[in-house]
């Protein structure tokens, strides 16, 4: 009886990422988020999110192949991690539907112990939800900020056993005149300084509630200058 959604995402070359959702809602609230609003009814079991997969490759277009997932969906993957570890496992195995572990993406607000326990048990690509680079703001913004602070997340990612080659993602939703100013980008730059990672841009998308705005396109692309101008 509950309702979740995953979505194809075209990439080019007639390849498809599909974001898949890990639970029924999410318990983590973050203020920006439209699924945080609803909390958590249940965790997804690894049959359910298998299916989703399935689901999005019947809907694939002719010729079309499913290259990537990443659970970037509703719910925190972490939150319910040993049946999003199951489900991974399901989804790679190569009498399953054999994605490489490799081309999966785990994506979380940041919980910390789960986070190295991610990296004992699989070797999927790591994502977190970032959007903000003080603890001011973040817990603001994300209340799981107060349970484990930037400086302690960070720390994690140091030693997180990331593959030679790949990098992390950070995810980072921008809000008008609330974390997209220049010393915020000046903060995320000097944060994110020797970590092998890659910064995902998010203009937030308005919803009704929480009263932020979406930024100026100027802001995303000031934004955007002072991080490629540090190497990111």
């Amino acid at each position: 009886g509950g309702v979740v959604e995953t979505v194809l995402i075209p990439m080019g070359d007639d390849e498809y990422t599909q974001c898949i959702s890990s639970q029924v809602g999410c318990a983590l609230a973050c203020s920006f988020c439209y699924t945080g609003t609803l909390g958590l009814s249940r965790h997804l079991t690894p049959g359910e999110m298998e299916d989703q997969v399935l689901l999005g490759r019947q809907n694939l277009p002719e010729n079309a192949r499913l290259s990537h997932i990443v659970y970037m969906g509703m719910g925190e993957p972490l939150h319910n991690f040993d049946n999003v570890v199951e489900s991974i496992r399901r989804i790679s195995d190569p009498d399953g539907i054999g994605l490489a572990q490799r081309r999966i993406t785990v994506s979380t607000s940041g919980l910390v112990p789960a986070i190295k326990k991610l990296g004992e048990a699989l070797n999927v690509n790591l994502a977190i939800s970032l959007n903000a680079a003080d603890d001011e703001t973040r817990n603001e913004i994300m209340p799981v900020n107060k349970r484990y602070n930037l400086e302690t997340l960070i720390q994690t990612l140091r030693e997180y056993p990331l593959p030679p080659r790949r990098k992390m993602t950070m995810e980072y939703v921008l809000l008008g005149g609330v974390n997209d100013r220049p010393e915020d980008a000046k903060r995320l730059k000097t944060l994110l300084r020797g970590l092998p990672v890659r910064v995902n841009l998010i203009p937030w998308n308005p919803f009704q509630g929480p009263g932020y705005d979406r930024p100026k396109e100027s802001a995303v692309r000031a934004f955007q200058r002072t991080l490629k101008g540090a190497g990111f």
